[in-house]
């Protein structure tokens, strides 16, 4: 009779690799939740700007052997003012974890909204006006990333577990 299953992972093989993934997965997790704090604090602290697009367009990046598929990025640019400086933003969420987005379809329906040689509406943060950015909402790449850092964390205590 046939195993139920053959999947299995077997993590790594001494304490002092295990701690290091464990450190590595909450070092991801951490940053994620810095991050998601940061965009919280920047959506709920900016004030309007008006802002001049100079490039939209759409990034694509291969897969790799590890990571297969395409995936797509928005690339937007865009001058605005702020207390009588210049400055060139390139954030469509206040995030710094950037969103990658499965389809292409996907892609352009976010940066639908904005066209390159157009008048729109940025959002800065007064304490960081070179931040600037154009969807005045928080982005889900941080919450992805304290879930990819939590579970990495969490297989790399269980192997050692499984190994005492």
């Amino acid at each position: 009779m046939a195993k139920d299953s053959d999947f299995s992972v077997n993590g790594p093989d001494t304490l002092g690799k295990a701690v290091l993934y464990i450190l590595v997965g909450v070092a991801i997790a951490s940053y994620g939740g810095y991050d998601y704090v940061q965009q919280t604090e920047a959506v709920r602290n900016s004030v309007e700007v008006d802002a001049t697009l100079t490039e939209v367009s759409i990034e694509t990046n291969s897969g790799t052997s590890s990571n297969p598929g395409t995936k797509y990025e928005p690339s937007v640019e865009f001058e605005y003012t702020y207390n009588g400086t210049t400055y060139t933003g390139t954030k469509l969420y206040p995030a710094n974890i950037e969103r990658n987005y499965e389809t292409r379809s996907a892609v352009e329906s976010a940066i639908e909204p904005y066209e390159q040689g157009t008048q729109t509406t940025a959002y800065v943060s007064p304490d960081e006006p070179e931040d600037a950015f154009l969807k005045n909402k928080t982005s889900n790449a941080p919450i992805i990333a304290i879930g990819m850092g939590g579970v990495f964390a969490l297989f790399a205590a269980l192997s050692v577990v499984k190994k005492i």
